[in-house]
C-alpha cells in the first residue's frame, strides 16, 4: 500500500464504532516480516482470534495510520526508530512487546568485498535519522570511515570524522535502496526489501547480526490503547511457539525471534 492510500485503499472503520469482535488490524511490511504476519493471522484464527493485515511499503505511513486510529497496531520497527518518529511528528504511540530481529547490511552489485571500493565512489545509506545512523556504523564497521565516538543512533554524515577513501555518502528513502544498488557502489539495504527485490541476503558484505535487541521489532499502538485486551490477545498469539517455529523454519538464517 503506497503512502497515503491507507484511507482510499482500506477503509478503516474508526476506533470508537469498532466492536469487541472486530478483526484486530495489524500494519505490516511484505516480505519475511509479512509471511510470517500472515501465518500469525492463520494461527490466531485456529484461536477464535480474527486480524487483518494491512500491507505498508513505506516506513511513514504505518505510524501515521496508527496514531490517526485508521489500524490498530503495526509491527515493523524497532523502538529507537519509533522514538526518532515520535520525535519528529509527535506521535502519542508506545512499543508493547519485542518480536524479533532483522539485520542490516551492505551489499553490493559492483564490488565482491569492501576492500575494492573505489576513491571518490558514490554510496547509499537510508534517508531516516536511525536507520542511517545504522547504516553509517556499518560502513565504519567495514573498515571505510570513522564516525565520532559515541554518536550511535545520532550519528549523520557530518559526524564522519575519517573517510581515507573521499566516499560519497548518497541518502535515499529505505525503499528504494536495493534499486539503487545499479548504481551506487555499496549500499545499506534492509533484508526485508532486498528480499522483496530477489536479492541474496547471503551476499552481504557486512551485517551488523540479528542478535542486537536495540534493534528489536515491536508491536506498536496508540498509548491509549496499550491495554487494549483485543490487540493484547493476539500479540499474545504472535509471539506463540507455533509462530517462532514458523519464524525459524522459513527464515531462521535472517530472522531471530526474541520472544
Amino acid at each position: 500500500m503506497k503512502r497515503r492510500s491507507l484511507i482510499a485503499g482500506a477503509a478503516m472503520v474508526p476506533l470508537a464504532a469498532r466492536g469487541a469482535y472486530a478483526p484486530v488490524t495489524v500494519g505490516s511490511p511484505a516480505g519475511p516480516l509479512g509471511d510470517i504476519m500472515a501465518f500469525a493471522i492463520q494461527h490466531a484464527k485456529s484461536q477464535g482470534v480474527q486480524a487483518e493485515s494491512i500491507e505498508f511499503s513505506d516506513w511513514v505511513t504505518p505510524n501515521e495510520a496508527v496514531d490517526a486510529g485508521d489500524i490498530d497496531t503495526n509491527m515493523f520497527q524497532h523502538v529507537p526508530f519509533l522514538n526518532a518518529s515520535i520525535k519528529a511528528h509527535g506521535y502519542k504511540l508506545v512499543p508493547i512487546a519485542a518480536t524479533a530481529v532483522m539485520p542490516m547490511a551492505l551489499f553490493s552489485h559492483k564490488v565482491k568485498s569492501l576492500d575494492q571500493v573505489t576513491s571518490r565512489a558514490t554510496v547509499a545509506i537510508a534517508n531516516d535519522p536511525v536507520n542511517g545512523a545504522r547504516g553509517l556504523q556499518l560502513f565504519e564497521k567495514g573498515g571505510l570511515i570513522t564516525l565520532k565516538p559515541g554518536v550511535g543512533d545520532d550519528a549523520t554524515v557530518d559526524d564522519i570524522v575519517a573517510n581515507p577513501k573521499h566516499l560519497r555518502f548518497l541518502e535515499l528513502e529505505a525503499a528504494q535502496l536495493p534499486r539503487a544498488l545499479d548504481d551506487v557502489a555499496v549500499a545499506q539495504v534492509s533484508l526485508s526489501y532486498l528480499w522483496m527485490s530477489g536479492g541474496d541476503p547471503d551476499s552481504a558484505l557486512v551485517s551488523d547480526g540479528a542478535s542486537n535487541p536495540h534493534y528489536a521489532l515491536n508491536f506498536v499502538v496508540r498509548a491509549d490503547r496499550k491495554d487494549d485486551p483485543r490487540i493484547l490477545r493476539f500479540v499474545g498469539l504472535y509471539r506463540s511457539p507455533e509462530v517462532k517455529a514458523f519464524a525459524l523454519q522459513h527464515f531462521g538464517k535472517f530472522i531471530t525471534p526474541v520472544w
